[in-house]
């Protein structure tokens, strides 16, 4: 994994070093309007960030990318990561303080990503999971191109949206 640098934003590889930064970011209560909940402590994300770090399952079969979000030089505002399966799908998330949303930084980050998961890590289908009632997250990914499928399994108030991933032939030299 690399660092990943927008106008405005640097996405950094995940580290248990984040943990007390993000924990701040993460006990963000609009963040939980539908579902979850903020993490116990710094202590409990900090353990989770550093079995993350390994950016793989344990059998191998799946990468795991984590980045977090910051406006430079300083603050964390954020994360998006993908899970990355070995027929090039990927499944993302993202999540902002509220205090950044409505601001572009969530698609400038979610766009870093996917140009990144498209190139350096050849995926050619994304997905992402989403409550039915998180209308914001669903328009969110309505204009990044995803659309609804009734394909995999999601529980009753959930929603699976897909999207292709465009190859980009200009820097391929087709």
């Amino acid at each position: 994994m690399r660092v990943l640098n927008t106008t405005r934003l640097a996405l950094e590889p995940q580290t248990a070093d984040h943990a007390d930064a993000m924990f701040a970011v993460m006990s963000d209560p609009a963040i939980y309007e539908f579902e979850n909940e903020p993490p116990p402590s710094a202590d409990w994300l900090r353990q989770r960030y550093a079995r993350l770090e390994t950016r793989c399952s344990s059998d191998g079969s799946e990468q795991w990318l984590n980045w977090v979000i910051r406006i430079a030089p300083s603050q964390l505002i954020g994360y998006v990561q993908a899970t990355v399966y070995p027929d090039r799908h990927a499944g993302i998330a993202y999540e902002l303080a509220s205090r950044y949303w409505h601001q572009g930084y969530a698609r400038e980050a979610v766009d870093a990503m996917i140009a990144e998961l498209a190139s350096a890590y050849g995926v050619r289908q994304l997905s992402a999971v989403l409550k039915r009632r998180n209308h914001r997250s669903l328009r969110f990914l309505e204009r990044l191109g995803f659309t609804h499928s009734t394909r995999g399994e999601v529980e009753a108030d959930e929603c699976l949206m897909v999207r292709p991933v465009a190859i980009d032939t200009r820097s391929s030299g087709a």
